[in-house]
């Protein structure tokens, strides 16, 4: 069993939180202390926080490293030219990914046991998910985040929305991954429920402006209640079944 795993991504952080024996996982990504990125942000409050540069991994004197495919590159060759094992995790882009996140995770930390059991338990609140929205027609639902990002068929928060019994207009639209989505074509297409990036208190930016634009405010789904992605919709882990039930909860609340 590692003894002393460093994470350097914020959903490698989060399986590892919820898996790693006590004493057993030294440093997350920087991320992982943030609320507003870490559902996990109390228990990472009192581990060290690395930003994912080899000299700081390095003098942590990890015999495990956990990376993001597509994160921190140099870092990771030059680890592994240093002959510190790392595994890298793919993003996961469905609720099943998430199950296989955590057998991965589970055998990388020799936390077998633990996983199997977070595992069956998520599998149990999926199917009691799945029974609350039997009584609804699926609906229409727009992703919306800054500068007008949208995600698309292959994404976690798509299957996020199909596990709310919600029909994702980006994917009917044609959008397979993310892009932007056009304020004219959201306003046309006129979703029944709507889904709004994370807010910011630092105040406004041009990004996030498209968030707070009359046009916005004038679909009807606006006034129905806006729904806003958090923590729960960043990674795929057990957690983003906390964002499926706010959707289902937001229905029954309307009905």
């Amino acid at each position: 069993m590692p003894q002393r795993v460093v994470s350097m991504n914020i959903c490698t952080d989060q399986l590892a939180l919820m898996l790693a024996a006590p004493g057993q996982l030294v440093s997350v990504s920087f991320l992982a202390h943030d609320p507003a990125y870490s559902p996990l942000a109390e228990a990472a409050r009192d581990l060290h926080a690395n930003r994912g540069r080899a000299e700081d991994v390095v003098l942590l004197q990890p015999d495990l490293v956990l990376a993001g495919r597509f994160t921190t590159s140099a870092t990771v060759a030059m680890l592994r030219r240093l002959d510190i094992p790392v595994i890298r995790f793919d993003p996961e882009s469905s609720l099943d990914d998430v199950e296989h996140a955590l057998e991965m995770m589970g055998q990388a930390l020799r936390r077998e046991n633990e996983a199997t059991a977070i595992i069956e338990q998520f599998r149990a609140d999926r199917a009691a998910l799945e029974a609350r929205i039997a009584p609804f027609a699926r609906e229409s639902a727009a992703l919306y985040f800054a500068r007008g990002y949208t995600s698309g068929r292959h994404s976690l928060a798509n299957d996020i929305l199909a596990a709310a019994g919600l029909d994702n207009l980006a994917t009917d639209l044609g959008f397979e991954f993310g892009g932007q989505l056009a304020l004219e074509t959201l306003v046309v297409n006129n979703p029944e429920r709507l889904i709004l990036g994370r807010r910011s208190s630092a105040g406004w930016s041009e990004a996030k402006a498209l968030l707070d634009h009359p046009a916005l405010r004038s679909i009807p789904a606006y006034g129905r209640g806006v729904s806003f992605s958090d923590a729960d919709w960043v990674c795929g882990t057990p957690h983003v079944l906390q964002a499926v039930m706010r959707l289902i909860e937001a229905r029954e609340v309307a009905h």
